[in-house]
């Protein structure tokens, strides 16, 4: 991976593929690799870009409170480094977030969305509690006994039964987070704003996806995201919870692949 310094923090990436630059943006607590479905089918036809946000994966440990708009203006600074003024921004919960915030701060950086399982919402009263409750509970003991509950969010009831060895893979990787990291990561998820009232004005065209077991981001608030969007088209995979890239990737491929075939010129 080649890295981007930014803000003082490095920044890795993956930067894959040639044509039309697609820049794809993981879940929390995941990093690039979540990805690994789809980079190889992307790569054949689009230049991809795959960056670990910052306190995640290969990108630097992190000391100080951000928000999604820092991880925003990261991102940027790898399409800068690279040349690219134009990108698809595809992003599966915090990388939804991201995506949104791009393309209402730096609408002439987006050409257009691919927005997964994520929410154009602040964060709830109820939720707030819940995530702060389990942040406090890794602050003291780490990530491994919240494990089970970790992989109840992330992934579908269909993954957590028929698919044992991916969710075993991913708590391994969940329990490798840099604690600290993580939870200045949750604290900018946590505070984040709402754009609710500001997607009428972003005019690109969006692709709106969410597994139907979802329980962390629920069906409801990605239908609400593609009703709100001028120019979206909303898709349900079936068999996925929050982490729909991993659980159903041939599923999550044809509806990517399809949009880009038709938006992507």
């Amino acid at each position: 991976m080649t890295v981007v310094d930014h803000q003082g923090i490095q920044i890795a990436f993956e930067d894959r593929g040639v044509g039309h630059p697609v820049v794809l943006g993981h879940s929390f607590l995941c990093s690039g690799e979540m990805w690994r479905e789809q980079v190889p089918v992307l790569a054949d036809r689009y230049r991809v870009i795959n960056p670990d946000f910052r306190g995640h994966g290969r990108s630097s440990h992190l000391t100080d409170r951000f928000s999604l708009y820092d991880a925003v203006d990261d991102v940027i600074a790898v399409m800068d480094a690279l040349g690219i003024e134009r990108a698809f921004w595809c992003g599966l919960s915090i990388g939804g977030m991201v995506a949104l915030r791009a393309a209402l701060s730096h609408p002439e950086r987006v050409a257009g969305l691919i927005l997964m399982d994520t929410d154009a919402g602040a964060e709830t009263a109820w939720h707030k509690v819940k995530y702060r409750a389990m942040g406090a509970g890794a602050r003291a003991i780490g990530f491994r006994p919240l494990l089970p509950a970790i992989a109840g969010l992330m992934f579908g009831a269909t993954t957590r039964y028929k698919n044992r060895p991916l969710v075993e893979e991913w708590k391994a990787q969940f329990a490798g987070n840099h604690v600290p990291s993580a939870l200045l990561c949750l604290d900018a998820l946590i505070r984040r704003d709402s754009v609710l009232d500001r997607l009428h004005e972003i005019q690109v065209p969006a692709l709106v996806l969410v597994g139907e077991e979802d329980r962390s981001l629920p069906v409801a608030l990605s239908r609400r995201i593609h009703e709100r969007l001028p120019d979206s088209t909303f898709q349900v995979i079936p068999g996925a919870g929050h982490l729909s890239a991993l659980e159903q990737p041939a599923r999550v491929n044809e509806a990517i692949t399809g949009f880009l075939a038709t938006r992507a010129k």
